[in-house]
């Protein structure tokens, strides 16, 4: 008998009568908190979507950032992120310097990334579309300046999806997701992931083994569930990201919108190389002048969800300088545009008619 859907192993515990019973990748199944077959399932088909040799699933996104960093780094490092990056993955790195890790944050432009990197360098984490105002990082022309100095390049693909783009193609040596996102994709699990090509990393596999950072058997299920409908999902959302940039735009009351997909967007132009299909996402970022002006915004809408999240079925809209950005420094936030203005909008599956709606109903309200 042969089921149509892989079986949920919800245990804690597997049979040992002397050595254990071996996995694939030469660890060990007997315990939950270092190996379940659920959890291989899942890696097995994130691996498949991202076209990379190895997955790791992690309970969140931040487990996975936080568990590569101990993985990879030690005292007297120098770490280089970008500045405008989701706020608690600057936060913990700025924490390890009191274990001497060195931590250096650039503009979030290839220049700026390049002109940062020097051969003192030992890890580079940047996003390929940065939260919250969407720019676009050049992965291959960063990937290329790792290289000459050997530095290690991670990627945050959260936003962009494989169905866009895949760093590793590009030279990343790492690409992490918050599986909590688009790849889960109806907001009601949490879960993160790495991924890379060559050889197992039985280092990270110990970490994520002493941290107790893996993800639970049916948080893996429901994620693997999700991914089924990745692509008709991201499509829509896309498309209907697309149409909402181009109403906003046009709309007197919105000062600046920022969304890869349009024509005059300074991240055009990187966006149609990089991306593999035409499309830019379901998240729109737009500027209402003042917090008074963002505030009255989402307490108008209706249809639409105030919350600090994206990536789900249904559309969220986020006030980030008290979500996402909420860590990081005034004086950065003024310079990557995070305005007290700002509105995040992760576009859903609802009619679009509807959200074009509820958004000019939301703004009818701003001054």
């Amino acid at each position: 008998m042969k089921p149509l859907h892989d079986p949920l192993y919800i245990t804690a515990v597997f049979k040992q009568v002397g050595d254990a019973y071996p996995t694939d990748r030469g660890t060990e199944l007997k315990y939950s908190r270092e190996e379940n077959p659920t959890v291989r399932k899942l890696e097995d088909k994130l691996a498949e979507l991202e076209g990379s040799d190895n997955a790791l699933a992690f309970n969140s996104g931040m487990s996975a950032i936080s568990t590569l960093y101990f993985s990879l780094l030690e005292g007297g490092d120098k770490v280089v992120l970008s500045m405008e990056g989701y706020g608690t993955t600057i936060e913990l790195a700025k924490l390890l310097r009191k274990f001497g890790v060195d931590v250096k944050l650039a503009y979030p432009s290839a220049d700026s990334l390049i002109e940062t990197i020097d051969e003192e360098t030992k890890l580079v984490l940047v996003e390929t579309m940065t939260n919250p105002t969407l720019k676009v990082i050049d992965v291959p022309e960063v990937a290329k300046r790792c290289r000459e100095v050997g530095a290690i390049l991670v990627v945050d693909n959260t936003f962009v999806t494989p169905l866009l783009y895949k760093p590793l193609e590009d030279g990343a040596s790492y690409v992490v997701h918050s599986l909590t996102k688009y790849i889960a994709g109806h907001n009601d699990v949490l879960g993160g992931a790495v991924l890379w090509n060559g050889e197992f990393s039985r280092d990270l596999w110990e970490w994520r083994r002493r941290l107790g950072t893996i993800i639970q058997p049916f948080d893996a299920w429901m994620i693997e569930r999700g991914m089924r409908t990745l692509e008709v999902r991201f499509e829509r959302q896309s498309e209907n990201a697309m149409a909402i940039a181009e109403f906003l735009k046009d709309h007197p009351k919105v000062r600046e919108v920022h969304y890869p997909g349009l024509k005059d967007d300074p991240y055009y132009k990187v966006a149609r190389r990089l991306f593999k299909k035409d499309l830019y996402g379901g998240v729109v970022a737009f500027d209402l002048g003042s917090g008074d002006n963002a505030l009255a915004f989402l307490r108008g809408l209706k249809r639409i969800f105030p919350s600090p999240s994206l990536g789900g079925v249904e559309s969220i809209a986020t006030y980030p300088v008290k979500s996402a950005a909420k860590t990081l420094d005034e004086e950065i936030r003024e310079i990557l545009g995070i305005t007290d203005g700002l509105i995040r909008l992760s576009v859903g599956l609802e009619p679009l008619d509807e959200l074009i709606e509820d958004i000019d109903n939301a703004l009818g309200v701003v001054r």
